[in-house]
């Protein structure tokens, strides 16, 4: 599994039992009566046009309701990642809603939850129901982790914007799995979801951990004052239950800062780093990163 995650970037693994699945499905809708709807541009005092087609927990208004989910999802999951994963701690938890007819979830990278350059963090997506493209199953590009937008935020632009079609179009793996199976991927693998064209509802879930020693950080760019830098923000984990994107970060520890070019890819610039060499790797020197698994 190990070899696998840094070759592609992902692996299937088999994860939760047909009781479990069964407990997280009736927990969905025994916690949704205290979902706060979800956060916008407008909370932030900002006059934007945002839409969004599917629902998922980290941007409700309600910040003790994401903790609950984080306590329901945690309980099941944990057994199984500590059997899998090196020493590591869950920070966000998601349950993710795809109603019927809609739900694309459009192609990105999560944003960076640690330094990258000395450890992976990683993303359990495991669906409550079978997957596939009809109904909206995780599609990624192999071997796309660790190769884009090393600074990864809610407000940083990313490289990738003006040619997400033709990925889409030409790149993608569908991850069509059965439900309880899980994939876990690196959180900077390129990925993609289709929306849900049946007539079921399509609930997965997302579980966001990082290294037990590493100290979770937050990657803002004020694009207001400076789109040339990012400042590197030292995050405690409550950071993401009272967290809004559009928000400038309060109460956080600055430890450094990055200087940032913005600058579009090409598909042909895409195609050409895909496989190649990762953001944490040198030509005469690979750095001994941390090991994902067990």
């Amino acid at each position: 599994m190990e070899s696998e995650v840094q070759k592609n970037g992902y692996v299937h693994v088999p994860f939760l039992s047909n009781e479990e699945v069964k407990h997280l499905w009736d927990k969905f809708f025994e916690v949704l009566n205290t979902s706060g709807g979800h956060v916008s541009p407008k909370d932030a005092g900002l006059d934007m046009d945002y839409t969004i087609t599917y629902d998922f927990t980290f941007i409700d208004r309600n910040a003790n309701h994401k903790r609950e989910v984080l306590k329901i999802i945690d309980e099941v999951f944990r057994p199984h990642y500590e059997k899998l994963l090196l020493d590591y701690k869950p920070i966000i938890a998601n349950y993710i809603r795809k109603k019927e007819q809609t739900g694309e979830v459009p192609m990105h990278q999560n944003w960076a939850f640690a330094d990258e350059k000395k450890c992976s963090t990683v993303s359990i997506w495991c669906p409550l129901v079978d997957s596939h493209r009809g109904n909206g199953a995780l599609e990624v590009v192999p071997g796309s982790h660790k190769r884009f937008g090393e600074l990864r935020g809610p407000m940083i632009p990313w490289e990738l914007e003006g040619i997400k079609d033709d990925i889409i179009k030409n790149d993608l793996v569908t991850c069509g799995i059965k439900a309880g199976e899980a994939i876990i991927l690196d959180d900077s693998i390129v990925h993609y979801s289709f929306p849900n064209t049946t007539s079921n509802l399509r609930i997965a879930i997302q579980l966001i951990l990082i290294p037990e020693e590493e100290p979770a950080i937050h990657f803002h760019m004020n694009q207001a004052d400076d789109k040339s830098t990012v400042n590197v923000l030292e995050v405690e984990e409550d950071f993401f239950m009272e967290f809004n994107p559009w928000k400038q970060p309060t109460g956080c520890k600055k430890v450094g800062e990055r200087q940032y070019a913005h600058r579009d890819l090409t598909y042909a610039e895409f195609k050409k780093r895909v496989n190649g060499q990762r953001f944490d790797q040198r030509p005469t020197f690979m750095q001994r990163v941390k090991a994902v698994f067990s």
